[in-house]
């Protein structure tokens, strides 16, 4: 899960692979079993290898990890989430093009 620069993301590790991250991080929340998580995967892994070094890309598996999508309010999925500086500054809900994701990230890269 790890390549492309891609940090598996849990209930364990969140606090300090997201929140304290110096840089803006990517939180893709998605589960196995969902059809739009795994369409928008490729995505996901183009933006990490588009974004290396600007922001950091994390996955989160909703069903092994249930605490974090719960504190955010996750209720759907896919869900991406934009952190910077430990706050939430975007929230995109369900299968959307590249291009939308890549303008919610602009606004916090740079």
């Amino acid at each position: 899960m790890a390549s492309n620069g891609i940090v598996e993301v849990t209930d364990a590790n969140f606090d300090q692979d997201v929140l304290k991250s110096e840089q803006p991080v990517l939180v893709d929340f998605w589960a196995a079993w969902c059809g739009p998580c795994r369409a928008l995967a490729p995505i996901v892994d183009e933006l990490a290898k588009d974004y290396h070094g600007k922001i950091k890309v994390g996955k989160m598996d909703v069903d092994s990890n249930q605490a974090t999508p719960m504190r955010y309010g996750v209720r759907g999925i896919p869900t991406l989430l934009v952190f910077k500086g430990g706050q939430v500054k975007e929230q995109i809900v369900g299968y959307v093009p590249k291009e939308t994701i890549q303008k919610a990230i602009d606004k916090h890269v740079g």
